[in-house]
């Protein structure tokens, strides 16, 4: 199963693990997790093509053509989630053949942590109030 994340810069991280990596599959956890009218930088990759139709201002820098970044007003790249999934590999690699059904737990474990790490000391008060929240539904 393909991973999928977004990050907002300076901000929060959001990681799902998906049956597939389609517009269909991803529109819903993207409208579910970003603001209308957000500016999203992406890669050319192809999913991306609707996001103005789904109500997104769009971005892109092209891989393929050896942009990385373009600087003008606002600099467009996607340095920051390439350096989380950077970070996510390194932090899995000791744990070498993490089973299919558990690699769920290692990503929110990742994610939570990533987006309490502002929190320093305070994390582990955080871990505890979510163990002690109701379930929610999984999405």
């Amino acid at each position: 199963m393909p991973i999928f994340g977004m990050l907002q810069r300076g901000g929060e991280v959001v990681i799902r693990m998906l049956a597939n990596v389609q517009q269909v599959t991803i529109e819903p956890l993207i409208e579910r997790t970003i603001a209308k009218w957000t500016l999203i930088y992406t890669d050319e990759y192809d999913i991306y093509s609707r996001l103005t139709d789904w109500g997104y201002d769009h971005e892109t820098v092209c891989h393929a053509a050896g942009e990385y970044a373009r600087d003008g007003f606002c600099e467009v790249h996607v340095n920051t989630l390439e350096g989380s999934w950077s970070l996510l590999r390194s932090w899995l690699r000791p744990h070498r053949g993490i089973p299919q059904e558990s690699l769920p737990l290692y990503l929110g474990f990742f994610e939570f942590s990533h987006n309490v790490r502002a929190r320093g000391k305070r994390l582990l008060g955080s871990l505890i109030g979510l163990l002690l929240a109701p379930p929610r539904n999984p999405s």
